[in-house]
């Protein structure tokens, strides 16, 4: 069953890999300055928001796109980032549990085997905890997510890898992290 991590657990563990909160208590991560930013992008739909400098750097996965964006996060997890994948919300749970998602996120997090209530008051991102053998399940939450998403975006980190991936409200999944070689092999999984 996920658990959950409390976040002065998620901000040592992601601060002590390099890098650095964005906003306070959110579970927004990125790079430290000064250090290059490798990125790419997996999109759904077509989406004309996309700035051009990031649009270079997007692919577009074949439909179902929310069912192919969960399907590829979970291979990226399984096959190149070994260990726990933590996902949190980009702000903090009490904005995503209301305004972010009132509608549906408890039953998101019930079928995910996380009290909701657990994290209905926390104004920050501790994040949930799934395992490797909980992939299932973690790829149902991250569909879900990808799905229902409106104005909020979620992140998953591996705490033991310098990467970060987002999943944003337009039902795409973006990576960043300074390993060139790390993302190159991520983005790959587009053409296996």
């Amino acid at each position: 069953m996920p658990s959950i991590v409390e976040y002065d657990r998620v901000l040592a563990r992601m601060t002590g890999q390099g890098m650095r909160c964005l906003y306070h208590n959110s579970g927004a991560f990125g790079l430290q300055p000064g250090v290059e930013a490798h990125y790419a992008g997996w999109i759904g739909p077509e989406d004309s928001t996309i700035r051009p400098e990031a649009r270079r750097r997007a692919r577009q996965v074949p439909a179902p796109h929310e069912a192919t964006l969960a399907s590829l996060t979970t291979r990226a997890w399984l096959e190149m980032l070994a260990g726990p994948a933590w996902v949190m919300p980009k702000s903090h749970w009490a904005h995503d549990l209301d305004l972010g998602g009132k509608a549906w996120m408890s039953a998101a997090l019930q079928n995910a085997d996380i009290d909701p209530m657990r994290l209905a008051t926390l104004n920050n991102a501790a994040a949930i905890e799934f395992m490797p053998h909980e992939a299932e399940r973690f790829t149902r939450f991250v569909q879900t997510l990808l799905e229902k998403l409106l104005g909020s975006d979620f992140a998953v980190v591996f705490p033991v890898h310098p990467i970060v991936c987002t999943l944003h409200h337009h039902k795409q999944i973006w990576w960043v992290t300074g390993d060139a070689s790390l993302l190159a092999r991520i983005d790959g999984l587009l053409t296996t």
